[in-house]
């Protein structure tokens, strides 16, 4: 029997359980689906509104179901939370100004810890070859102003004194330094004493401060031992700037000329600064008053023990030669290199203690020793005189805190006190008419002021 089903094959036999339906169009239901929501909103609108809702311009009214837009001021998302955040962030980087007010014991890396001031921007400041001592040499009740963000360092203030302000600004790569001097008017001033116990308290009954008694000793240095050689009825006259501003004297300035008469000899000193902007104190001949080496490498100390081969050692209780000069000080007191020379020994040297030894010129060495720590310059390093290399102290065989103090020629111990030293530069001979000029004046002032308290003491 030929097959008509074409290949699809029917059952027609009902199974229990199955039922036929038909299937439903979708379209209605989408559209009720669509209007029960709207319908709703309607709903809600109408029976909540007190009042028609007006469109906000006068025209035509919409046609019944259209939609009348009313805008609002609602802010667009984001801009609040953006805006907070931005308050918050320029609140956080405020510039602030913080003063921190040295106390006794504190230093300038105490103060940032206690103000939580950056630590490596303090670091990066020292550093700074130009504000380095100004950092580290501190004073109770010195005031530092301090600009930051966060403890970010952003500029630092410190007045010097009354004429100088350091200021350190942050710049592009790391930080500036630039020292003000803020403008005063110069006086001059003069004064004549006599000494009849002390320098100092002669120089105070002449009306002259420490400083400038100070200035003029370290002018005659070389010349006289104003420790050993001093004596009732030695003269002095000095002829001094003095600083104002606004009427008010600030502090004494440099020594323009002086003059010391030690038992019985004149010497004579006056500033002079050649074209070439060297300056220095030199005699009415044109000598330079500086020698190459200091007398004493300690100011205003007292000779515990003289330079003496048959010494007997107060440790060891041995004659043993005393090849040097002690200077007996307080601990702490700054210990400066007798000339310009460069570091050739720095450390502990047995009996010596901390010891400095400096080479000089001309197979000229000097030695430090027992000193009770060292300052910044290092082993090899070129120091100039004057300059601090260590403080007193009595470290190794000492019994107190003293310097003692050697000088070398070509390792030969010589006399420090004695040893006669090599002159300085005089006035360079293309100067020479020029310092006479200048000094003439500066010679007659000093007879001036001389002569008047000599006669003022008379009458």
């Amino acid at each position: 029997m030929k097959d008509y089903s074409g290949g699809i094959r029917h059952d027609y036999k009902e199974r229990k359980g199955d039922h036929t339906s038909v299937p439903m169009p979708r379209w209605p239901w989408f559209l009720a689906g669509l209007f029960l929501p709207v319908a709703g909103i309607l709903l809600v609108i109408l029976s909540t509104a007190e009042d028609p809702i007006v469109p906000p311009a006068a025209g035509p009214i919409a046609a019944a179901g259209a939609t009348a837009k009313v805008p609002l001021s609602l802010p667009q998302p984001g801009i609040a939370s953006a805006m907070t955040a931005e308050a918050t962030a320029a609140a956080n980087t405020e510039l602030t100004s913080t003063r921190l007010t040295v106390q006794s014991g504190d230093s300038l890396d105490r103060l940032f810890r206690r103000h939580e001031l950056s630590l490596s921007d303090l670091a990066e400041m020292v550093q700074l070859s130009d504000a380095r001592n100004y950092l580290v040499r501190l004073r109770p009740d010195d005031e530092i102003e301090v600009a930051h963000r966060d403890g970010s360092i952003v500029a630092l203030s410190r007045e010097i004194d009354q004429i100088r302000v350091l200021n350190i600004d942050r710049a592009d790569s790391g930080f500036a330094v630039n020292i003000i001097e803020r403008p005063v008017e110069v006086r001059a001033a003069g004064a004549h004493g006599v000494i009849q116990s002390s320098l100092f308290e002669s120089a105070q009954a002449a009306g002259i401060s420490d400083n400038v008694i100070m200035d003029m000793a370290g002018i005659f240095q070389w010349d006289i031992d104003f420790i050993q050689d001093v004596r009732n009825g030695d003269e002095f006259t000095v002829i001094y700037n003095e600083l104002w501003r606004d009427g008010t004297k600030l502090q004494d300035s440099s020594i323009v000329a002086a003059e010391f008469i030690n038992q019985g000899r004149l010497y004579r000193a006056a500033s002079y600064e050649d074209p070439n902007g060297e300056r220095g104190y030199f005699t009415p001949e044109g000598r330079s008053v500086r020698k190459a080496f200091l007398r004493a490498p300690v100011d205003f100390a007292r000779i515990s023990s003289n330079f003496n081969p048959n010494r007997r050692h107060p440790v060891l209780n041995t004659i043993r030669a005393h090849r040097g000069v002690d200077y007996a000080a307080r601990t702490g007191t700054p210990i400066r290199a007798a000339g310009d020379g460069k570091i050739s020994f720095r450390g502990v040297n047995g009996g010596y203690g901390n010891t400095v030894i400096l080479q000089h010129g001309g197979n000229i060495t000097t030695l430090y020793a027992h000193m009770s720590r060292f300052a910044d310059p290092r082993l090899g390093a070129r120091v100039r005189q004057g300059q601090i290399i260590g403080f007193v102290g009595q470290s190794g065989l000492a019994t107190g805190p003293h310097l003692h103090y050697e000088y070398r020629i070509n390792g030969v111990h010589r006399n420090p006190r004695t040893v006669p030293l090599p002159p300085a530069d005089p006035v360079p001979e293309a100067f020479r008419s020029d310092f006479e000029t200048i000094s003439a004046g500066l010679w007659h002032q000093l007879d001036l002021y001389r002569s008047a308290q000599l006669a003022a003491a008379s009458n």
